[in-house]
């Protein structure tokens, strides 16, 4: 072939090979039209469904705050580990890492991600410690991620426990106050969008969906300072006699406010692996006892508004028992002749059941009733019992002469606290709460303010004089109080052996402020009796109580009063 040839071809090559750019660079330009333009909005899904999540948007829960600011529950940020099971089961070899800084193994692992099913999301473990989620994080393993949640913290432990309840690990309320006000304190989550690498991590907020909601913060009645003292003086005298359980309760007497409630055996809410329904269960509101004496100013109360007795009414409590049906009903000792009065300085049996007798028992039942037995207190708090009080219809002699001494009726300590404070209060039932109060409440008329002032005399002999409450007195405090001492009901009838030891009472008797119960339930040393082992409590806790508050005496002495070291004697209380 000549030059001339060979050269003529040349020009012909170019255009072809020109042409080929131009179409592949027409055909790369059509696809970029395509891809960008046309195909955009499903494309972009497409992407957003490999790489972009919406995720929530935890916030906090509201604090619970006592009637002076302290806080009682807060929630704390804390990391969880979760995974993406797809991603990390291609990583089967960083497993046993895994494994052990959550305290799992790779067996439980595999169960996680089997159980997850088709689902982009499993918990490997929930509100692990910063040290925990700093070195999982420092694996880098691909599809295990931390989550911002919060944990609850109480700052009390288990001094007040029983009355703030807890949450679960989703900072949901499951007992007490926690549970009671759970739609009040509970956070809203929101949602986010995050763009999220090829292990799962998130690496980007794209854009928030929607706000969290914080919970709104509570501020409830307890007052710490006394809800610590009567956990610390409770929990020494279960300690002490060797009780197997203990309740106290503490109101306010204008405002119907619990100040403090406490339990033993108790529980720390701060730990998850100690909460079982034998332990958490607030036995001051959930569990009934018979109230044994102390429900004897009650049916004082009902004689007085009679208008058939007075405090100076005389009753013949000779020769110390009283035979009713088939029951014989004794004293302690043979008191003779008392007054109404004197009945409840030396807690007499027969002479509650010879006052109980003369009554119509519709009116004592009534009596009962209007002071709050048989019906909730209305606090609020979970598993509250209303106890029992059997229809006046169903009484018999027996029944209305057992009752008049506190058995035959069945009363949680707090019912006590609240009918104790209708005494205090000048005869009107508040009503209770769990909740600070920032204006007066308005009472219910129970009975008249003359009788319950009354009431309130004979009560302070109970303490002041030679009854059986002696071991409640407060230096420079006037405390009207009642003693109460109860067999317990078995199987086999009621026990030689088991006792319910009570005490409740008020003061300052002259302008009563404070009102508060305390149950040992079955003291083993060191007595039974209420005058013996639970005044004890309420002596230390109202005295307490009275000074940080700043109450004013009404009994103000020069010199204390030398400590009584004379053991409880008398009645039944």
């Amino acid at each position: 072939m000549s030059r001339n040839a060979r050269t003529s071809g040349f020009p012909v090559r170019r255009m072809l090979v020109a042409a080929l750019l131009f179409a592949g660079l027409v055909g790369l330009a059509a696809r970029a039209v395509y891809l960008q333009v046309l195909n955009a909005d499903y494309l972009q899904s497409q992407g957003n469904a490999r790489h972009s999540r919406v995720v929530k948007d935890n916030s906090h829960r509201g604090m619970i705050l006592d009637r002076n600011g302290a806080p009682l529950a807060v929630s704390t940020p804390v990391d969880s580990v979760w995974a993406h099971p797809a991603t990390l089961a291609e990583s089967r070899e960083r497993w046993p890492a895994l494994a052990a800084l959550l305290e799992l193994s790779a067996k439980e692992i595999a169960q996680l991600l089997a159980r997850s099913g088709e689902r982009e999301f499993v918990y490997l473990r929930r509100h692990v410690t910063p040290e925990v989620a700093e070195r999982v994080a420092a694996l880098g393993i691909p599809g295990v991620s931390l989550l911002r949640e919060y944990r609850r913290y109480y700052p009390l432990g288990p001094v007040a426990g029983h009355v703030l309840g807890f949450t679960n690990v989703d900072d949901q309320g499951q007992e007490g106050i926690e549970l009671a006000y759970d739609a009040w304190l509970r956070a809203v989550p929101g949602a986010k969008r995050v763009l999220k690498d090829l292990q799962g991590n998130a690496v980007e907020m794209v854009e928030s969906l929607t706000l969290p909601t914080p919970g709104k913060d509570l501020v409830v009645s307890l007052d710490r300072r006394i809800q610590y003292l009567a956990y610390r003086e409770l929990r020494a005298a279960v300690e002490t006699h060797r009780a197997r359980a203990g309740s106290a309760v503490v109101l306010d007497a204008r405002s119907g406010e619990v100040l403090a409630l406490v339990n033993e055996p108790d529980f720390n809410p701060n730990n998850r692996g100690s909460l079982r329904s034998q332990v958490f269960r607030n036995r001051a509101i959930t569990d009934v006892y018979e109230p044994g004496s102390t429900l004897k100013p009650f049916t004082i109360a009902a004689a007085l508004e009679s208008g058939k007795f007075s405090p100076r009414s005389v009753i013949d409590t000779a020769p110390g028992l009283v035979q009713v049906g088939n029951k014989t009903i004794h004293d302690a000792h043979n008191y003779g002749a008392l007054t109404v009065a004197g009945v409840i300085e030396k807690s007499s049996n027969v002479g509650a059941t010879k006052i109980a007798l003369a009554l119509n028992k519709t009116a004592l039942w009534e009596m009962l009733r209007r002071a709050g037995f048989g019906e909730t207190t209305g606090v609020r708090l979970p598993g509250e019992s209303a106890g029992l009080l059997n229809p006046p219809s169903s009484w018999v002699a027996v029944d209305q002469a057992s009752i008049a001494y506190g058995y035959g009726i069945s009363v949680t300590p707090l019912q006590i606290a609240r009918a104790y404070a209708v005494l205090a209060n000048e005869g009107a039932a508040l009503p209770l709460t769990v909740l600070k109060r920032e204006a007066p409440v308005t009472g219910t008329r129970v009975l008249s303010a003359a009788t319950a002032r009354e009431l309130r005399a004979m009560l302070e002999l109970v303490v002041d004089g030679r009854g059986t409450g002696r071991l409640a007195r407060v230096a420079d405090y006037r405390v009207a109080g009642k003693t109460g001492t109860a067999r317990k009901l078995t199987e086999q009838g009621y026990s030689e052996e088991r006792y319910l030891a009570w005490f409740a009472g008020f003061a300052p008797a002259s302008h009563p402020r404070l009102v508060m119960v305390v149950l040992l339930d079955e003291p083993r040393a060191g007595g039974y009796f209420g005058g013996e082992v639970a005044a004890p409590v309420f002596a230390h806790v109202m005295a307490g109580a009275l000074r940080l508050l700043d109450i004013p005496p009404d009994a103000p002495r020069a010199e204390p009063r030398p400590i009584l070291t004379v053991k409880t004697a008398g009645g039944a209380g």
